[in-house]
């Protein structure tokens, strides 16, 4: 299935999940002229949340990440193929590595634990056919994921699994706090890749309807606090200093016209060592 965006062009798959035994919808917007320039090759993007990505008439806000128009209104930004990773409806489940234990409700406990499934499905499913059916550049460098709340979190831990094969990270509005404890030891028990480059952005007035019911903490702290540790989780483990942005945006909430407005910021970020 294809479509076209002026010069950009959208294919469409649906790969097998195998932890599942059903299929997910995986969409790949490629780059202005990736048929012409046949003997080019390309970044590669991840990002999770897929029906968020692209089109606002999905996003369950109603408000997508906006990832074509910021593509078309920064050509300063390196031709790169994005690809949409579509969410299943226990999102909760497939994001985080560990059950939920920083909250306050018992029977939420048991949401949660199949991070590590949903990361194998991603790096030996989807990134080998991304890899095999179009022309990337699929080298650690040249390989970035991004992820905001939940898709925030199994981007911190996928960066941290599979260091070896993912050189850029985008964590927006990390909602880790759920695992706040396992991550850190976790994380700690890791030599990180010092050449990695992250990006990490928070709002100082986050939170939605669902955090709140979760947590009896101060939601908008949690997301603050929670930023604030993994910037230092990442110097302590090695990265330079130039390698990490840290952007604390006052006022900012927990939303995709957010994260969208701050995406060219990110995409300069992670690409800047981009041959």
């Amino acid at each position: 299935m294809n479509k076209h965006y002026y010069y950009l062009e959208m294919k469409e798959h649906h790969l097998d999940v195998p932890y599942l035994g059903e299929k997910r919808r995986i969409r790949v917007l490629l780059p202005k002229d990736y048929d012409r320039d046949k003997e080019r090759h390309y970044p590669v993007v991840y990002m999770h949340d897929g029906q968020n990505v692209f089109y606002s008439k999905e996003a369950y806000t109603g408000y997508s990440w906006k990832v074509i128009p910021t593509i078309k209104r920064n050509p300063d930004i390196p031709r790169m193929i994005v690809v949409g990773i579509d969410n299943h409806p226990t999102r909760m489940n497939e994001y985080a590595p560990w059950r939920f234990s920083n909250i306050h409700h018992e029977a939420d406990q048991n949401m949660g634990g199949k991070g590590m499934e949903y990361a194998e499905f991603v790096m030996q499913v989807v990134k080998p056919f991304i890899d095999q059916t179009y022309r990337t550049k699929s080298d650690r460098k040249h390989t970035a994921m991004v992820g905001s709340s939940l898709g925030g979190n199994i981007t911190q831990f996928m960066g941290v699994v599979y260091q070896d094969q993912i050189g850029g990270l985008g964590v927006f509005s990390s909602a880790n706090w759920l695992n706040r404890t396992e991550f850190d030891r976790f994380v700690k028990r890791h030599t990180l890749d010092p050449d990695q480059r992250v990006y990490i952005q928070v709002g100082t007035d986050e939170g939605d309807d669902t955090d709140e019911t979760l947590t009896q903490g101060n939601i908008k702290q949690l997301y603050i606090d929670e930023s604030l540790l993994y910037y230092r989780q990442l110097l302590e483990g090695g990265l330079p200093l130039d390698h990490i942005k840290l952007n604390v945006v006052v006022g900012a909430v927990h939303h995709e016209h957010v994260w969208a407005t701050y995406l060219p910021e990110c995409l300069r970020h992670i690409s800047e060592d981009w041959e």
